[in-house]
């Protein structure tokens, strides 16, 4: 795996010329060797050579002056065991919790069982200070936190006038306010590019961006800490790879979605919701701003930032989009980041990554309304990260709640660095899976499950952790292997008032679908919502009467076309095509909607003032004409013998989708109410494309 580095390479303690190294002596019996230690941002990495029978290491760590001379008492820092990274015959340890800045001698000795061996050469270090020159304008801004040296966090005060000082001094970073809290305060998003970012969502969009989502639980701050550091690194750094990320993507960071919950330091928000579980049914104002905020962005990859209260686990426990809905390519792609890279990196920088669960705990299970599964039924690929909330026994100095704190937000700044080297490194890989996985869902083919887990297995030997997330298999009553074409709700269900969301704050679930950005068409008296689209997973579990967590009980709409139809198809009212070869020519009637799926088409296809056509994995040998469509148009995965051509489409003021799409012929679009989006997936067009299409 190629390993970029997206801020400044750390030091070695040992090409330090204050260093003073005693003689060596000859090697006592089981005596540690070798040992170097590098420094990063708020971390040293320790590596040694491995102690044939050694059991667990322990690290000492002593602060020294400029003459190695101790300063203080000596403290056991850590205890490295062979369960903590993939390659334990090279052990690395990542010592934290020490302010930045200071000088130290590190130790480190081996136990066999219980017995303690000789300590090896003392290395001395100073280790690196908080990033940015403290002269230069820019880098010289520091959080609440860091000034109080972990002692306080970043009130939302700080946190304002912060990320407004590095927007004002750097052209790199802009901040966009995406929502209000309960309480009125804003939801703030940092935008990263170089050497602007894109001025709009729709040019930012097209970057495939990345996104870090930084404290959803107010009393989860430690992620939040490192993310401001992080905009600070992003917005001034001169480092070639900080450049590279920059200019050939966008980075997004939400430093706070529940400003509320980290003001009154309370897991839910001001209404007492935990916000974690409200992603998809996007009841609150901040999961509603949030999720409108990624349909319009639409990041291909993502972090998302949490604490974990189990003491006797890793240091930085991850895991994927597990719901058994998402497309296979976003879980494999996602496993790849942690396993391929967290797990690889963990183990270079020491430290301690393991799948959410490694301590058996039925935790990290499949529930979608936890944004890192929300974020997979939305084809990103993406991660939950989990901070040890305390050290337990293999950080045992960790008493300390400074040591602690300094620990946790470390570790979160050197896992969201890694995360931009992945998508860097990684980006083709994370932009195909996301395509085929669009073209996948959109096609509405497979199973719905409404609650249960891709397998997480073990990782091969030797591992991080213990054991494996729980497995989480789906239950027999909650697989619906017969998915519908459709799901049609009534006015009241549709646009009637609701009661579960926050006292002033609530929302229809007309208003909820549309800030997921779904594609609804009204035919008659009922409002359509198909499975042909982008997002075809995660529709049922809100629409669906045997969904978990569902907003409704809506009406499954079944396919009325299938297998062979000779002459003319005249669609009248709400009709669905699926796995059938029309014969014919196709004419939507005003006011109707056509859904086709799997579907050969022998004559042309015509959509004049109808109301919605949603065409996806189809052959169509003739022209698709498409003009005046009130409420959504999406041509998705389709093969086209003909030219293809869309002209003054309002479609319920949402932009056209026309993705991924063969067209042996021309492809032209003029006078649409929206651009049309082609999702980030060419297509393949043999003539000329012209007007709103030509960019696709």
């Amino acid at each position: 795996m190629a390993t970029v580095s997206v801020v400044a390479s750390p030091t070695a303690a040992s090409a330090d010329p204050l260093t003073r190294v005693p003689a060596l002596n000859a090697a006592e019996p089981n005596q540690v060797q070798g040992l170097k230690v590098t420094q990063g941002y708020g971390f040293a990495t320790l590596a040694w050579t491995h102690v044939d029978g050694a059991t667990d290491y322990q690290i000492e760590r002593t602060p020294v002056d400029a003459d190695d001379v101790p300063t203080g008492n000596s403290v056991i820092t850590g205890l490295w065991r062979p369960n903590r990274q993939v390659n334990n015959e090279s052990p690395t340890f990542a010592d934290a919790g020490f302010n930045p800045g200071l000088r130290f001698q590190w130790r480190v000795r081996a136990r066999i069982g219980t017995a303690e061996q000789p300590y090896s050469t003392p290395v001395s270090g100073t280790t690196q200070g908080s990033w940015g020159n403290p002269d230069a304008p820019g880098e010289s801004l520091r959080t609440q936190w860091e000034t109080t040296q972990g002692a306080q966090y970043t009130s939302d005060v700080n946190e304002y006038a912060y990320t407004a000082a590095i927007d004002e001094l750097s052209d790199r970073m802009r901040v966009v306010e995406i929502g209000r809290t309960i309480l009125n305060r804003p939801i703030n998003m940092m935008v990263f590019g170089h050497p602007t970012p894109p001025a709009t969502p729709e040019a930012i969009a097209a970057t495939s961006p990345v996104l870090i989502n930084c404290n959803v639980h107010g009393n989860e701050p430690g992620d939040r800490e490192a993310c401001l550091i992080l905009a600070r690194q992003l917005a001034f750094s001169q480092d070639p790879g900080t450049i590279d990320v920059l200019t050939n993507s966008t980075v997004l960071i939400v430093p706070t979605i529940n400003g509320d919950g980290r003001a009154a330091n309370t897991r839910g928000n001001n209404a007492g919701q935990d916000l974690n579980r409200d992603y998809s049914l996007v009841r609150q104002p901040e999961t509603l701003a949030f999720v409108k905020m990624l349909q319009e962005y639409r990041p291909v990859a993502g972090y998302d930032g949490h604490e974990y209260g189990n003491s006797g686990t890793g240091d930085l426990p991850m895991l994927p989009p597990r719901h058994q809905n998402v497309a296979r390519e976003i879980f494999d792609e996602s496993m790849n980041m942690i396993e391929g890279h967290m797990y690889e990196q963990g183990a270079t920088d020491g430290w301690w990554a393991c799948p959410y669960g490694c301590t058996g705990a039925s935790v990290g299970l499949g529930e979608e309304t936890i944004l890192r599964n929300t974020l997979g039924l939305k084809n990103v690929v993406n991660s939950l990260l989990e901070l040890r909330s305390s050290g337990g026994a293999t950080r045992p100095d960790e008493g300390n709640t400074s040591n602690n704190r300094r620990r946790k937000g470390y570790s979160a700044l050197w896992t969201f660095t890694q995360f931009l080297d992945y998508h860097r490194a990684n980006h083709s890989a994370i932009r195909q899976a996301r395509g085929e996985a669009i073209k996948l869902q959109s096609g509405n083919t497979g199973r719905i499950v409404f609650r249960g887990s891709h397998e997480v297995p073990a990782h091969p030997a030797p591992h991080p952790g213990e054991t494996p997330p729980p497995v989480d298999a789906p239950r027999q009553e909650l697989i619906l292997d017969n998915a519908p074409c459709a799901y049609r709700l009534t006015e009241e269900q549709y646009n009637g008032e609701r009661t579960d969301g926050a006292v002033g704050h609530r929302t229809t679930v007309a208003q909820r679908l549309a800030a997921h950005g779904w594609r609804v068409v009204k035919v008659g008296d009922g409002y359509f919502v198909p499975l042909t689209q982008p997002e075809r997973g995660l529709i049922p579990l809100l629409l669906d009467g045997t969904g978990v967590e569902r907003l409704v009980a809506g009406e499954r709409v079944y396919p009325t076309v299938t297998g062979r139809h000779n002459g003319p198809l005249r669609v009248s009212g709400f009709t669905c095509v699926s796995g059938a070869n029309v014969n014919g020519p196709v004419n939507v009637q005003p006011g109707a909607a056509l859904v086709a799926s799997g579907s050969s088409f022998n004559g042309p296809i015509t959509a004049a003032g109808s109301a919605g056509l949603f065409m996806s994995g189809n052959t169509v040998h003739g022209p698709i004409q498409v003009a005046n469509v009130t409420d959504a148009v999406s041509l998705i995965n389709n093969r086209v013998n003909g030219p293809v051509n869309l002209v003054g489409n309002r479609a319920g003021g949402n932009a056209p989708f026309v993705a991924a799409n063969t067209v042996q012929g021309p492809l032209n679009c003029a006078q649409n109410t929206r651009v049309p989006t082609n999702l980030e997936l060419s297509n393949s067009v043999a003539g000329p494309r012209s007007g709103q299409c030509a960019g696709l």
